[in-house]
């Protein structure tokens, strides 16, 4: 109960949170400091290294964004392949705001490494952390060891964000996402949400038609989020969201430059603090 009191004594910022969110944002890193993108492309069986990697930081009991690596190079950009889109200033943005809204004092900056750590689903380190991240889970194909790990981090209490991803007549990303999550979760049924759900009030009231980002209009499709009750049941907690034709990542990422609408930027900031608040209390 005291850390939830420590959690919900940000509450009383809620009222001058469009102010706070871009002026935290708009001071933070720019992305030219972790520059030196590698153009390399590697097998199926190759981990890709980013550039603005220094380590993971010493795990100390704090809330720490942890963003899900996986083998492969689909999905590849000047950022790298998929798992890595928007890394690491999508979280060093977002974390630095989750600091600053609320009374969780997230892991941010210590020395070179910032925002987050990298987590492979068969790391055991992976259970130290309640809320993960995944980008572009259609390139993301798990050995079985991987979808082991997976289903005891749910089992657990682990929750996950899939994001950054499409699914259109081009590209079959959710499908990939919904047939690995099969694996590890045989029998979950999909549930697409309405915006009603507890998760979208957990410290914020979410308005979904502005938690879009601008940036990426995936087609012209407005996105929709679907989740995984645990045991199927609505009553019970969500253990995964997944935000289809969207990308809050991206949206993080460039809030800091100065050509993100700034409404859309706080809708997509809150609701990944949402997301956050959600998952440690349920």
């Amino acid at each position: 109960m005291r850390f939830l009191e420590r959690v919900w004594s940000g509450a009383s910022l809620r009222g001058a949170v469009l102010g706070v969110l871009g002026l935290a944002a708009a001071t933070s890193v720019d992305a030219q400091r972790r520059g030196g993108y590698s153009r390399y492309f590697g097998s199926a069986d190759d981990m890709y290294q980013p550039p603005a990697f220094h380590g993971n930081v010493p795990y100390d009991g704090r809330f720490t964004f942890a963003r899900i690596r996986y083998k492969g190079f689909e999905h590849f950009s000047q950022e790298g392949p998929g798992w890595s889109h928007d890394y690491p200033d999508a979280e060093e943005n977002f974390t630095k705001i989750l600091r600053d809204v609320t009374a969780i004092r997230p892991f941010v900056e210590q020395g070179p490494m910032v925002g987050s750590v990298l987590i492979e689903l068969s790391d055991s380190t992976l259970f130290r952390y309640p809320v993960s991240y995944m980008s572009e889970p259609g390139g993301w194909h798990p050995t079985d060891k991987d979808i082991a790990s997976l289903r005891s981090y749910f089992l657990k209490g682990g929750f996950m964000i899939f994001d950054d991803f499409r699914e259109d007549f081009r590209t079959a990303d959710f499908t990939n996402l919904k047939y690995e999550i099969g694996r590890a979760l045989p029998g979950a049924k999909w549930v697409q949400l309405t915006g009603d759900e507890p998760i979208f009030d957990s410290f914020f009231k979410i308005d979904l038609k502005q938690a879009v980002n601008r940036l990426s209009a995936y087609g012209g499709n407005l996105p929709s989020y679907w989740g995984i009750y645990q045991d199927n049941d609505p009553k019970k907690r969500l253990i995964m969201i997944a935000n289809v034709d969207n990308d809050i990542g991206e949206s993080w990422e460039y809030s800091a430059m100065g050509f993100v609408p700034i409404a859309s930027s706080n809708e997509l900031y809150k609701l990944g603090i949402n997301y956050v608040i959600y998952a440690l209390t349920h």
